[in-house]
């Protein structure tokens, strides 16, 4: 079989880290796979770097940030390859650009164009492991550019779609998917198989196992992942695409995501447009909008409440006081959070919304918005209330059965 495993910060956090990383990659080269592994920098690594970075300048240019913090991905991929060739194994690292990982120009948050598998392929049936440094490629123009968050994981499923891989494990410190937070709800269960949409929300509500981006081309890409622990045996969870079996489970998971700020502006000028040219400019600010409600219009003017990043409610304030002469008032409110449910059993069930608010009722758990999608029901509920509502919902859709 050919795999392709990424190990993150914490699994290759200090030196003997990466010796327990090499001793799991030599077994599975020795029980006869052809075998790709993408490394994170070890953890504090790139704080480390950034700090440095900061010293000389509170604002360094994109490119030289990225040929620094680039560097941290390198050292672990060459500690590695050392560790694996002392213990016997034939190992080679790459960078990002010896792996042919070839991306815009877009410094920081760059997205992954193509990737020129050559050098892999050679060094592979030369019976080597490719040890790659995750989080980075090479622009069109020559420069080193990296991936931004969650960068590791989008290099080694890009790479595993490229080699057409069997899997591609991604190693972190939790054993596989839940069905919510364990340390919400210590009934959680681990999940044996999620689809790539299911993953995708319960990613884009927090759950912090994976990134969405990654998500998305595996999905695009169709490797299957299987999310496990460098640090027990035990089986992960697989993620894959959508198989009629997946369907007889009503719910997956419930998710809780804390960053979450409410913003209402009243008595909005009730003008063709005026949503419009709201929205495009929070958009150009970088805001990310989640859920909008807007009233029906009265007196020629309207209400509209919309949810944003608690991160981002600044750049949403300086944006709405732009519209003083179109708006009433406005006010912002940071102590909410969002509760989702989430699926692919809801596409041929019906009632589990309903469910869902008659669970929220009966613990008077008051619920401010609602936004629903094919797979997915999410609500804003007082932050006070977020664990109660999803141990509530845990318990309602017997997720730990």
């Amino acid at each position: 079989m050919l795999i392709v495993q990424k190990y993150g910060g914490t699994s290759v956090g200090d030196l003997e880290r990466i010796e327990s990383v090499a001793n799991r990659a030599a077994k599975s080269k020795k029980d006869g796979n052809r075998l790709v592994v993408v490394v994170s920098a070890m953890s504090g690594e790139t704080n480390k770097l950034v700090g440095y970075a900061n010293h000389f300048s509170k604002n360094p240019p994109k490119a030289e940030m990225d040929m620094l913090l680039s560097s941290g991905e390198r050292v672990t991929a060459s500690l590695l390859a050392i560790a694996l060739n002392e213990m016997g194994i034939d190992a080679i690292a790459m960078t990002g650009r010896q792996a042919g990982i070839k991306t815009d120009n877009n410094h920081t948050y760059a997205r992954i164009e193509s990737i020129d598998i050559t050098s892999i392929i050679e060094s592979l049936n030369d019976g080597k492991v490719i040890v790659v440094a995750g989080f980075q490629g090479i622009s069109s123009n020559g420069r080193v550019t990296t991936l931004g968050r969650g960068g590791s994981d989008l290099s080694a499923v890009a790479i595993a779609g490229a080699l057409k891989a069997n899997a591609c494990e991604i190693y972190s410190d939790v054993d596989g998917i839940y069905t919510t937070d364990p340390r919400i709800e210590p009934k959680a269960k681990k999940m044996n198989f999620i689809s790539y949409d299911e993953m995708l929300e319960l990613a884009s509500l927090g759950a912090k196992v994976l990134q969405s981006r990654s998500v998305e081309l595996a999905k695009k890409l169709n490797v299957r992942i299987v999310a496990k622990s460098s640090f027990s045996d035990a089986e992960g969870t697989i993620i894959e695409k959508e198989i009629k079996e997946m369907e007889a489970v009503l719910v997956s998971g419930i998710a809780l995501d804390r960053d979450q700020a409410r913003v209402t502006v009243r008595e909005v000028s009730d003008r063709p447009g005026i949503a419009a040219e709201i929205f495009t400019m929070l958009a150009e600010e970088q805001v990310n909008v989640d859920m909008i409600i807007q009233n029906a219009s009265t007196d020629g003017t309207t209400n509209l409440g919309f949810t944003v990043k608690e991160s981002e409610i600044e750049d949403a304030k300086r944006v709405i006081s732009n519209f003083d002469h179109d708006i009433g008032s406005m006010d912002f409110d940071a102590n909410i959070c969002k509760v989702s449910v989430v699926g692919v059993g809801m596409k041929s069930h019906s009632g589990v919304a309903a469910q869902a608010f008659s669970a929220m009722a009966k613990k008077n758990i008051n619920i401010e918005m609602i936004s629903t999608s094919e797979i997915k029901v999410s609500m804003i509920i007082d932050e006070k209330n977020g664990e109660l509502a999803v141990q509530t919902l845990h318990n309602t859709y017997e997720l730990d059965k």
